[in-house]
């Protein structure tokens, strides 16, 4: 096979289409065919429901992340781990931090041992293993009267939730075909805003996937690769119930499995040798992006930018419900953008809106007039929209189609540790930026984010791929044949019989 541009003339091999749970052509037409959402789910609802089974885990993720800044101000919360000064309850500071930035600890090593396990007993038996650690976890929390136990039980829920952010994207990208990867992927993004949105969700959702776990489909990609092809088989056709030649599409994943094996071992070292070094600095690239265009320092703060615009507390409090709100909103209509305009066009002008954003924010916060008080409060809530839109929902697209299939779970577990390490950076040095007794920068600091999101824009600019209906044999060869990534939308793979 070679990789050629578009104006080439193509030679397409029907054995290298993805597994697509239907006879369709996507080798060729797939990758200028532009996609609706009816049409991509037609036809695959059995995969559609297993891949929002795996996508649900993200909820318990996005309501720990909501309900770390939140906890602290329920006074009950106060009173049991905190002490008593001039009749108010006080949480210490060093306290408070530790209870914010423990989770991400846990989720820090739990990428490392879940990507290793999820290799070891499958996708389906490492997300049991989290559902029961998470389960520990909870129920510690639950009845810690003491200081150091609440904290020895989140950082066993972080455990669980690294998991979480690890195994759902994973499982997703891995089951789903070619033109509906994009959009069971952003559900990930959709599950952590949910329950950002929704606390009740998280208990939901986790006696949910205890309920049915058993009964999952465990990845196809997996079972090949462990030599249980009969399983594979028989999963591949709970996936895809409609598909008539299962031997033929187990083949093919079998056949890009032992040309991944040629290439490397599988270990965590092969993640950072050859080609595969530039698919792991795109894949946990993505989330750096979105740290470090300031989604901790905007969403974490939009309550008290709220304030600041002379609001009630507790309409600061409904107008941050309503900004994750607009985030769900966002991150629905990812969906019908993600087939029509590519992965990198959303990207990209995903991070030039939200630098935009933040200098927005940041020259407000000089203006000294109510009225730029009440203009950032309204770019904070388009921040939300554009980010949940945009590169909120593409890093998970991209880490599922960038990483490769014989390395997928350890780049995915490398990036839920790059989640981790830059949100113990940003939940540590935001607030000394924000704070009045620290630098009191206040708004100013969407210069420093501003400042950050450009470098990353112009970053993604030369290094976001556009993969959009590309297979993953194809995607490999494009890297194998080192074209640069922000060309890689311009290339096709073109087959001469079956390799």
């Amino acid at each position: 096979m070679s990789v050629v541009n578009k104006e080439a003339v193509e030679i397409p091999d029907p054995i290298h289409n993805e597994f697509i749970g239907k006879e369709v052509n996507t080798h060729s037409t797939g990758l200028d065919k532009t996609t609706s959402l009816r049409e991509a789910c037609r036809g695959n609802a059995s995969v559609l429901w297993w891949t929002f089974f795996f996508a649900i885990s993200a909820v318990g993720w996005g309501f720990d992340a909501q309900v770390n800044g939140a906890m602290i101000s329920v006074p009950s919360f106060r009173r049991d781990f905190g002490y008593t000064k001039d009749g108010e309850y006080i949480l210490p500071a060093d306290w408070q931090s530790a209870f914010n930035i423990i989770s991400s600890v846990g989720q820090f090593f739990s990428g490392f041992g879940v990507g290793w396990l999820a290799d070891r007993i499958g996708r389906r038996g490492a997300l049991g293993a989290g559902v029961i650690v998470c389960g520990g976890g909870i129920i510690g929390q639950l009845l810690s009267t003491t200081r150091p136990a609440f904290l020895i039980s989140k950082l066993v829920l972080g455990l669980g939730l690294g998991a979480y952010l690890t195994l759902g994207p994973l499982y997703c990208s891995e089951a789903s075909p070619v033109n509906l990867r994009g959009i069971t992927t952003t559900g990930i993004n959709l599950g952590i805003v949910v329950g950002q949105l929704l606390s009740n969700a998280a208990v939901k959702a986790f006696a949910f996937l205890a309920c049915g776990l058993p009964f999952a489909p465990e990845s196809p990609w997996y079972l090949v690769r462990k030599g249980k092809l009969d399983l594979a088989k028989k999963d591949y056709g709970r996936l895809y119930p409609n598909e008539t030649d299962v031997d033929g599409k187990i083949g093919f994943i079998q056949r890009t499995v032992e040309m991944e094996q040629l290439e490397d071992k599988g270990d965590w070292i092969d993640c950072f040798r050859g080609t595969n070094l530039i698919r792991t600095l795109i894949s946990t690239g993505a989330f750096a992006c979105q740290h470090l265009v300031g989604i901790i320092f905007v969403l974490g703060f939009s309550t008290y930018f709220f304030e600041l615009a002379g609001l009630k507390v507790s309409d600061s409090f409904d107008l941050g419900v309503g900004v994750t709100a607009c985030g769900v909103l966002g991150n629905f209509l990812s969906w019908f953008m993600v087939n029509s305009y590519g992965r990198r066009k959303i990207f990209v002008g995903g991070m030039a809106a939200l630098t935009t954003l933040l200098l927005l924010i940041g020259i407000m916060d000089v203006v000294p007039t109510a009225g730029a008080k009440w203009a950032q409060s309204s770019f904070t809530v388009i921040y939300a929209f554009v980010y949940f839109m945009t590169i909120g929902a593409m890093a998970f697209v991209l880490l599922g189609e960038v990483s490769s299939a014989k390395l997928r779970a350890k780049t995915t577990g490398l990036c839920t540790m790059t989640q981790s390490i830059f949100g113990i950076a940003m939940n540590v040095a935001v607030p000394y930026m924000v704070n009045p007794d620290a630098a009191n920068l206040k708004g100013k600091v969407g210069f420093i984010f501003g400042g950050l999101g450009a470098i990353a824009t112009v970053a993604s600019f030369f290094y976001v791929p556009e993969l959009k209906g590309k297979t993953f044999a194809e995607i490999d060869d494009l890297f194998t044949a080192k074209v640069p990534p922000r060309k890689m939308g311009d290339y096709e793979v073109e087959h001469h019989g079956i390799a």
